[in-house]
C-alpha cells in the first residue's frame, strides 16, 4: 500500500515537472516565433528604407550618365581639350575622394561624420543640388570655350564627391543592415524594385524632351527628380536601422556629438595596407575596373552610338523606348533571376555573365552592322547585362568586409574605408572610357553633334561598330580569367558573434 502510494505521487510529480517542462518549452518557442517575426519586420523595414536612396540614386545616376557627354558635346559643343582636361581632373578626384571619405566615416568620432545615415541625412539637399548644375548653360559668364570646360569641371566634381559622400554611407549600411546571406539578398530585392522605378527615370525624359529637343522640359523633369531624390533620402536617414545603431530611429538626427569609435587610433596608411594586401580584394578591384569601364561606354554613349548606327531605322519615340529599357532592364534581370541567385551563390552568377557577354559580343561581331534587329537586341542586353551583374558586386565586397573583420577582429566593420578604396581603383574607369572613345572616334572624324550613317563615313560606322562589339569580347575574357582566381564565393563566417572582439 505504501508502495502504491509513493508510486501515485511519483506519477504526480512527474506529470507535473512534465508540464512546466512544456508549458517552458512553449514560451520559448513562442518567444523564439515572436522575436523572429519582428526580426523579419525590422528588416523589412530597412530595406525599404535602405532602397529610398537606391530610388533617388538610381534617378538621378541614370539622367547624369546618358546625357552629360551627349549634352556638352552635341549642345554645349566643348571642345576636345577642355573635354580631356576634365576627364583627367575627373579622375584625380573620383579616385581620391573615396577612400577619403571612407576614412573619414569610418574613422571619425563626430557621430554626424560617422553615422551612416548622419551622412545621407545631411548630404541628401546637397547631393540633389548637384544634380542640377550641368542641366543649367552657364551663358551668364559667355560662351567661351573656357566657360563650357569649367561647367563640366564643376559639374562632374560637384556631384560627384556629393554622389561618392551619401552612397558611400548607404553601401555600408548593406554590410552593416544584416550580416545573414538571405536577408542581404531581402535588402537587395528591395534595391532592385527601386532601380527599376528609378532608372525608369530616363524613359521618362527621353518621352518628354524628345531626345534633348525640348531641353526646357528636360530641365522641368530634372527638378522634379531632384525633389523626389531629396525626400526618398531623408527616409533612408530616418528608418534605415544598421547594428551600429543603438538608440531610436530618428537619434541619428539629434546626437551630433563626439562618440567614442575603436578605429580612430588607426592611421589611413594602415587600414590601406591591410585592404589592398588582401588577394581577394586585389582580384575583386581588378575585374570591377573592366567591369566599370564597359558600363561606362554604354551609360554615356549608348545614345550617340544608337543615333548613328540605327538612326532613321527606328522612329524618335521607338528609340527612346529603346534607350528607356537599356536602363530598366538591368534592374528587371537581376529581380527574375532572384532563385538563381538564391541558388547558385553570386560568384556563379557573376562568372556565367561574363561567358555570355562574350558570347553575344562574338555574335554580333560576325552577324555585322548590318542585322539592324539583332543590333538593337544587342545594344539593349550589352548595356542590360552588364549593369544587372554590377548591381550583385555589392555582395562580394560585403564578403570581403566580414572576411576583414574577422581577419583583424575589428569591434566595427570599416565598410566606408572597403568601399572607398575599391573606388580609388575602380573610379578612374569612369574617366578613362569616354576619353578612349572620344579619342577614337575623332581620328575617325567624328564631329560633335553630327550624324554620320554607313553610306557617308563608313569608316566611322565601322569604327563605333567595332568598339561596342570589341570592348565586351576583350573585357569578359579578362574578366573570367581573374575571377576564376577568387575564393570568396560566399563563404563567410557561420558564426556572426564577433560584434565585441577588439580592434
Amino acid at each position: 500500500m505504501k508502495y502504491s502510494i509513493n508510486r501515485y505521487d511519483l506519477l504526480i510529480k512527474s506529470a507535473i515537472v512534465t508540464n512546466a517542462l512544456f508549458v517552458r518549452i512553449s514560451n520559448i518557442y513562442n518567444y523564439l516565433v515572436v522575436k523572429q517575426k519582428k526580426v523579419k519586420m525590422s528588416i523589412t523595414r530597412s530595406a525599404i528604407a535602405y532602397a529610398s536612396t537606391t530610388l533617388a540614386a538610381s534617378m538621378m545616376n541614370s539622367i547624369f550618365q546618358f546625357y552629360y557627354v551627349k549634352l556638352f558635346l552635341n549642345s554645349y559643343r566643348i571642345n576636345n581639350t577642355w573635354f580631356y582636361r576634365a576627364q583627367l581632373i575627373y579622375l584625380v578626384w573620383n579616385a581620391v575622394n573615396d577612400p577619403l571619405f571612407g576614412y573619414l566615416q569610418d574613422s571619425s568620432k563626430v557621430a554626424f561624420a560617422r553615422r551612416r545615415r548622419a551622412a545621407i541625412l545631411y548630404g541628401a539637399p546637397i547631393f540633389a543640388l548637384s544634380f542640377l548644375i550641368p542641366w543649367i548653360p552657364w551663358t551668364a559668364f559667355g560662351d567661351s570655350d573656357w566657360v563650357v570646360g569649367m561647367h563640366l569641371i564643376t559639374s562632374l566634381c560637384f556631384y560627384d564627391g556629393m554622389f561618392t559622400y551619401v552612397l558611400l554611407a548607404q553601401c555600408a549600411l548593406f554590410a552593416e543592415i544584416a550580416t545573414k546571406e538571405s536577408d542581404r539578398q531581402t535588402v537587395l530585392k528591395y534595391s532592385q524594385i527601386a532601380s527599376i522605378i528609378g532608372s525608369s527615370a530616363v524613359l521618362f525624359t527621353e518621352l518628354v524632351s524628345q531626345n534633348l529637343k525640348y531641353f526646357r522640359h528636360f530641365q522641368v523633369c530634372c527638378i522634379i527628380v531632384a525633389t523626389i531624390s531629396y525626400f526618398a533620402m531623408t527616409y533612408t536617414a530616418r528608418y534605415a536601422i544598421n547594428i551600429s545603431d543603438t538608440g531610436g530611429s530618428n537619434s541619428v538626427l539629434i546626437d551630433d556629438g563626439e562618440d567614442d569609435n575603436p578605429l580612430s587610433d588607426i592611421t589611413l596608411y594602415s587600414l590601406f595596407k591591410q585592404i589592398v594586401t588582401n588577394k581577394q580584394f586585389v582580384f575583386f578591384v581588378l575585374m570591377n575596373f573592366l567591369q566599370i569601364f564597359h558600363n561606362t561606354i554604354g551609360s554615356n554613349f549608348f545614345s550617340i552610338f544608337a543615333d548613328n548606327l540605327i538612326g532613321s531605322s527606328l522612329l524618335p519615340q521607338a528609340r527612346s523606348i529603346m534607350a528607356g529599357s537599356a536602363f530598366v532592364l538591368p534592374q528587371m534581370l537581376v529581380l527574375l533571376f532572384s532563385p538563381l541567385l538564391a541558388r547558385f551563390g553570386s560568384y556563379r552568377c557573376i562568372m556565367v555573365s561574363f561567358f555570355v557577354k562574350f558570347i553575344l559580343a562574338l555574335a554580333m561581331f560576325l552577324s555585322g552592322s548590318s542585322n539592324v534587329i539583332f543590333l538593337i537586341v544587342f545594344m539593349v542586353l550589352d548595356r542590360s547585362l552588364p549593369e544587372a551583374i554590377f548591381s550583385l558586386f555589392n555582395l562580394s565586397v560585403s564578403d570581403i568586409i566580414d572576411d576583414d573583420r574577422i581577419k583583424y577582429k575589428r569591434r566595427v566593420p570599416i565598410s566606408s574605408m572597403i568601399f572607398g578604396t575599391n573606388a580609388l581603383f575602380t573610379k578612374p574607369a569612369q574617366s578613362l572610357a569616354p576619353m578612349f572613345v572620344v579619342s577614337v572616334l575623332t581620328d575617325y572624324g567624328y564631329q560633335h553633334g553630327s550624324q554620320v550613317t554607313i553610306s557617308t563615313k563608313p569608316e566611322l560606322s565601322r569604327a563605333m561598330f567595332n568598339m561596342i562589339c570589341l570592348v565586351p569580347i576583350v573585357a569578359s575574357v579578362l574578366q573570367i580569367l581573374i575571377w576564376s582566381f577568387y575564393t570568396l564565393r560566399g563563404q563567410r563566417a557561420k558564426s556572426h558573434d564577433f560584434y565585441g572582439a577588439s580592434v
